[in-house]
Order: structure tokens, then sequence, then C-alpha cells
């Protein structure tokens, strides 16, 4: 198969906000395979003057891993271009058929390129935060394969970060929910996320480490939705709010 060309399409089809034809349609390929492509992908953007700022994790539920048949979580790249300001309006024309997830975030502070174990994160995250996940596939009504949805970054798409907040002592048992112009479509728990959230810094380095992606001091790391995806639709107000780590909040047109 031809790595490149596929990720240039998928690039295109990114920056254009056309969808194409899942690739696995025509194509089989591994999953070593589809990280090659993300990443050849997402170097078109770097050449763009674009830059990486963090990682994403996806099928952060036990459940959902079991429901899609998976063994592990899957990742995505966060990119510059991809951060929205807390508050500020987006335009639903750059995408194609985008869906809105709660989400914690973390800011690393200095570099980290080994897994790590729970006792080490004080030592690696600075502090959190609660987000908002703007996600948003390239391939046509929405449905793609394992390969697929990871060599199209995982459905990245942009990102939405609060206050950050001095890491607690244990992220779970709090409420997150998802609000369209103030009423709650979305809700759970944050054990929704691993059972625990401070979980999905240790996999991520275990991740960014297997497929050699740094990932330096200042980076973020969106820990997975607690809650499915919902549907975006134009003149609304998305808010994501976390019992004690308050809430965060953009508009669109």
């Amino acid at each position: 198969m031809n790595k490149q060309a596929i990720a240039q399409l998928l690039d295109q089809a990114a920056m254009n906000a056309e969808a194409v034809e899942q690739i696995s349609g025509t194509q089989s390929f591994t999953e070593n395979q589809a990280y090659e492509i993300q990443a050849l992908a997402m170097e078109e953007r770097y050449k763009r003057g674009d830059h990486f700022v963090g990682l994403k994790l996806g099928f952060t539920s036990f459940a959902k891993m079991e429901q899609m048949g998976v063994h592990d979580m899957i990742w995505g790249r966060l990119t510059k271009n991809m951060w929205i300001e807390n508050g500020a309006t987006i335009d639903l024309n750059s995408f194609i058929h985008p869906r809105a997830e709660p989400e914690i975030a973390f800011k690393l502070k200095k570099d980290l390129d080994r897994e790590i174990s729970l006792e080490e994160i004080p030592e690696y995250i600075e502090s959190c935060c609660v987000a908002i996940e703007i996600i948003d596939s390239r391939y046509k009504n929405f449905k793609f394969s394992l390969e697929d949805v990871i060599a199209d970054n995982c459905s990245s798409t942009g990102f939405v970060l609060g206050d950050w907040h001095p890491l607690p002592a244990s992220l779970n048992n709090l409420q997150m929910s998802l609000s369209f112009d103030g009423e709650i479509v979305e809700s759970d728990s944050s054990n929704a996320i691993l059972d625990n959230p401070y979980l999905s810094v240790c996999n991520a380095s275990r991740l960014g480490a297997k497929y050699g992606q740094p990932f330096p001091k200042g980076s973020v790391l969106l820990a997975g939705a607690a809650t499915p995806a919902v549907f975006i639709k134009t003149n609304s107000t998305i808010t994501a709010t976390v019992e004690s780590l308050g809430s965060v909040s953009c508009l669109t047109n």
C-alpha cells in the first residue's frame, strides 16, 4: 500500500472538510501501518507550520474496548491549530460531522519518554483541567474500522481547555457532564475513564514510548471521554463540567 498517498488523502480531507471513503474498504492494513499513516499525515500539517502540543487517548472505557473488540486504547496527536480558546466561537463549516465529548486534561511538567507508574505521576504532571474534545472523522457517514480511525489521527480535530488546577489526590467519583445551551445531554462519573483518570497518564506514556512519539514538557494530554460523543449543531453553546474542576465552553456558528 502507498502509505504516503493515504496520508495525503486524509490530510486533504481534514484541511478541506470533505469526507472520503474508508481506506479499509479497498485495502487491508495493520494497526502498526495505521499509526505510520497517522504520523505521515501529521508531517503534512507540520510542513505548513502547525506543531505538536500533546496526545489524546481513545477507547478509555473498558466496556467500549470490549464492545469494539479491541485489546488496547488508541491515541492521536494534538496540534496547536486544534487548540480552541475557552469561550471562543468555532465555525462548523470547517468540520464535516463534528461531535463533542467532556474530558479531563493534564499538563506535563517535564519531558516524558518512557512508561511511568501511578506513583510517578506527581513527578511528571503539573496540573489538570476540564476539557472539551471536538472529534470529526474524515470518513463518510462517520463510519470506520479500527485501522481507519487510527490512520485518521483518531478523529482528532479540536480541544478546549478550562482553568488549570493543582493535582488532587484522586480524580475518582467526580460527576462529569456535557451541556448544549444549558441543557445536560450526557453525563457520567470520571470513573468511566479507565476506572481512574490517572491511568490515562500511565497509558499515554506507554503508547508514546512504544511508537516513538516524544512527549515534551508543557504538552497536553486528553485523558479520554467519560460519555458518548454528541453531534454539534450551529448556534449552540457547548459546556463541559467536571465536579471540583469547573467548566469550559465554546460557541458554534
